[in-house]
């Protein structure tokens, strides 16, 4: 499978605001068209829509990701084991023991080149992480969780206003 395998994803962003799918599907390309290799692992929970990039199928191995608030509506560009990174410029949000992003609110002042020297180095990293080689899969979009209740329960909500 490669990035044009989106059923599910598009399912999912649904209830966001255009401009907000607009970006994530955006930020996905970008992603995809450096690491066509790389596998998609995609989460529906109840407070984001998540979606990230890893060289197996394990949310542990992730190098990269694109978290969507249900309820904000911010898209994080965010890193999986972000505090890892060298991050020289100090770009990076997050002051927890490893997840690190970027708040994304116009794909235009995304900074590209930037952002694809921390791929890098987040990707070479994951790699490192992976010590059973036969797990490493190719280019596989996964749905690994869908959150069914908090999507019947909003419509539910929905149909009562």
């Amino acid at each position: 499978m490669s990035k044009p395998a989106t059923k599910d994803l598009l399912r999912f962003l649904k209830p966001f605001p255009k401009d907000v799918i607009e970006t994530a599907l955006w930020l996905r390309g970008f992603v995809w068209d450096l690491y066509p290799q790389a596998n998609e692992l995609i989460y529906d929970n109840y407070n984001a829509l998540a979606f990230g990039w890893s060289p197996t199928d394990r949310v542990g191995h992730v190098f990269c990701n694109i978290a969507v608030g249900r309820s904000s509506h911010n898209v994080h560009f965010g890193f999986y084991w972000g505090s890892e990174l060298s991050d020289p410029n100090k770009i990076l949000i997050g002051e927890g023991n490893q997840y690190r992003y970027i708040l994304v609110k116009d794909i235009n002042k995304f900074p590209k080149v930037y952002i694809k020297k921390l791929l890098k180095e987040a990707y070479t990293n994951s790699l490192g992480k992976v010590k059973d080689k036969t797990q490493i899969m190719k280019g596989e979009i996964i749905t690994k969780s869908v959150s069914p209740v908090k999507r019947a329960a909003k419509k539910a909500l929905k149909k009562k206003k």
